[in-house]
């Protein structure tokens, strides 16, 4: 499968193309260009009714998501059908030292648009800020298929094995991807900032 990426009016337009001809068109817009309600009702759609009790919530703790970072986006007919939100959180070592870092997540796509290569397309729009070098990318964090993310956008678990998060995780799933200069504490407490220096015990059962 083919991925073009054209710039037309500010707009992100992507367009996944197989041998057999054009595969889906896709429009990638700032997710502040969305009703929160849509957001909302997305967020239900693809994900259990239980989704605000994942460990990955208890990261993000509500901190607001990151306009800059965060990606809608919308089919050919101009539907909703996915969103990427990007959450500052805090890395806080034993020493109490404390560095942020950019949480990946939620990315949710409708069940009716799924396994179309929206997702990957709103983690590109995502991977091309982190290219221009924007405010919050030298450093990513993100709970999720470590064979898709590892294999397409380069997180890795090996950088997360003596991290500590507020609830159950499997290792194999805790990500991270950096570019910054000294990189990352190879043990810290992955969490919102009013965590501080909480202690909290380091989980290893699924999220």
């Amino acid at each position: 499968m083919i991925r073009l990426s054209i710039l037309i009016d500010r707009v992100k337009r992507v367009a996944f193309i197989r041998p057999e001809g054009l595969y889906l068109v896709l429009e990638i817009v700032p997710l502040a260009n969305i009703a929160t309600h849509a957001i909302e009702s997305l967020l239900d759609a693809a994900f259990e009714p239980e989704r605000k009790r994942r460990t990955s919530y208890l990261i993000r703790a509500n901190q607001p998501w990151l306009p800059a970072l965060s990606f809608a986006a919308r089919d050919a007919a101009g539907f909703f059908c996915g969103q990427l939100q990007c959450t500052r959180v805090s890395l806080t070592t034993p020493e109490g030292d404390v560095q942020p870092i950019t949480f990946v997540g939620p990315l949710a796509v409708l069940p009716s648009h799924q396994a179309h290569g929206v997702g990957r397309a709103l983690m590109g729009a995502l991977m091309s800020a982190e290219e221009r070098g924007l405010s919050d990318t030298d450093a990513f964090a993100v709970i999720g298929d470590p064979d898709y993310f590892a294999r397409l956008f380069d997180f890795s678990a090996a950088l997360t094995q003596g991290w500590e998060v507020p609830g159950p995780v499997d290792r194999h799933r805790l990500l991270a991807k950096t570019t910054r200069v000294g990189g990352l504490p190879c043990v810290a407490r992955l969490g919102p900032p009013m965590l501080g220096t909480a202690p909290f015990a380091l989980a290893r059962t699924s999220a």
